[in-house]
């Protein structure tokens, strides 16, 4: 059982009663002993001295106790103002009142502390660019939700690259900040600007993501390189028709009409060709950052599907849709995947067979060409096929296995690059399988939602 108030204040009080009173007493006895006092004189002084001493003692420990009592509630509970009138003894009130404005001072300020340290954690947090913690190994000890989402699949490749440890190093054995630039080249290719600030033991690395100023410096020469080269040949038709239409055939209605069809056809081919390449250039900017939205697939090949039949009914070709409705949810920009499986099921129609089938198929059962988990979709034709020299340039900007009939059929020679940047997006892959005189089948793997 814990102690009374006076049970703890006794040990103080005899205390306090031994050094107040032994020094009277002593005295007391000495002038009794050599005759300058009565003994019975001495006696009754030092009973009453004994008895003040005694009391004062007391009232003393026992103020001691409160005291000690009252720190202890501050400490337990500070917001509270603990009651200092049962405090006696002269100036111990006073000293009571000082100890509560301390520590409640002391409380206060551990308080706004607290406050500054989490609005400095929550502005780390907020940094657009990525921040990450490493300790003297260069293992992460933290990382702010930048990091989490710019680097979340890939914060290893990060880690490991020769031109971060070598930032690291020189950082941490110097003590002073290093800014270094690299290229992270998988899964996408990515320039970065890191800086290693060391803080005492640890080192704080600040990571700037150039990959989107670099591609738009990159997209700008390589729209107007592009643009520049495969508008230059129905640009000079247009004009060399009008030239006609305004000299020799400006009276004939039957050379307008041909003509103007030309020149109609020509225009639309240019007015394709600019909105892949605005399409591929969008893409490519946004391509190192992977989509964060949680898709579910088959609603959207559904609905591709159903916008493809005016065209399959047009070439009398059949679709084959094989898409189960439990397949899992992947991380996916909906409007880009729309767009990847447009360009491969209208690719599949031009140059298919007409009067055949193109079969759309997806599935979640494993694939051991590919990394375990996600899904994988398959378009394939049964049209005339690529040879196997071509496969591997499919994907590069305009370049086309049979240039004469992918013009006829309105190609662009940008389709198939458009979806190999929304796979890289995706952080997927592709693969082409084709022989020739039995069709082609595109097979993309799209990862599933990291766990």
């Amino acid at each position: 059982m814990p102690e009374s108030l006076p049970e703890k204040a006794v040990p103080a009080a005899v205390a306090f009663f031994l050094a107040l009173a032994a020094l009277p007493a002593l005295m007391f006895f000495l002038l009794a002993d050599f005759g300058r006092l009565r003994a019975d004189h001495a006696l009754l002084a030092w009973g009453i001295y004994a008895l003040v001493a005694a009391g004062f003692g007391l009232l003393l420990g026992r103020d001691l106790v409160v005291m000690t009592r009252l720190l202890r509630a501050l400490r337990s509970n500070p917001q509270s103002l603990p009651d200092v009138s049962g405090l006696f003894v002269p100036g111990m009130r006073a000293l009571g009142e000082e100890a509560v404005r301390l520590v409640q001072s002391e409380h206060l300020a551990r308080l706004r502390n607290q406050a500054l340290a989490a609005e400095d954690r929550a502005l780390v947090e907020r940094l657009p660019d990525p921040l990450l913690k490493l300790d003297g190994e260069g293992k992460v000890l933290w990382r702010n939700d930048s990091a989490v989402s710019a680097f979340g699949g890939e914060m290893a490749a990060l880690l490991r690259h020769p031109d971060m440890r070598a930032a690291f190093a020189e950082a941490a054995g110097h003590g002073l900040p290093v800014r270094r630039e690299m290229v992270l080249a998988a899964p996408v290719a990515r320039d970065l600007e890191v800086t290693m600030i060391p803080v005492g033991g640890p080192v704080y690395m600040l990571v700037n993501d150039r990959t989107r100023e670099r591609a738009l410096e990159k997209t700008r020469a390589d729209f107007v390189a592009n643009s520049s080269h495969e508008l230059r040949t129905p640009l000079a038709s247009l004009i060399g028709f009008i030239e006609t239409l305004r000299g020799p055939a400006a009276d004939d209605v039957e050379a307008q009409q041909r003509f103007l069809g030309i020149m109609a056809e020509q225009a639309g081919r240019m007015q394709r060709v600019i909105a892949d390449l605005l399409s591929l250039s969008r893409i490519e900017i946004s391509e190192h950052s992977p989509p964060k939205d949680v898709l579910h697939l088959p609603p959207v090949l559904e609905r591709i599907a159903a916008g493809m039949e005016p065209m399959l009914r047009d070439a009398t070709v059949t679709l084959r849709l094989e898409v189960p409705p439990d397949l899992p949810k992947i991380p996916a920009d909906a409007d880009q995947l729309a767009q990847l499986f447009t360009n491969l099921l209208d690719n599949a129609l031009k140059y298919g067979k007409r009067g055949g089938e193109i079969k759309l198929a997806a599935s979640a059962a494993p694939d051991t060409r590919f990394a375990p988990g996600g899904v994988v979709i398959s378009v394939a034709d049964d049209g005339a096929g690529i040879a196997r020299e071509h496969i591997p340039r499919l994907t590069e900007r305009f370049y086309r296995v049979d240039k004469g009939r992918s013009r006829a059929v309105g190609g662009t020679g940008l389709g198939l690059a458009i979806v190999k940047h929304v796979v890289n997006r995706h952080r997927g892959r592709m693969l082409v399988d084709s022989e020739l005189g039995k069709g082609t089948v595109f097979t993309i793997w799209l990862p599933g939602v990291a766990k």
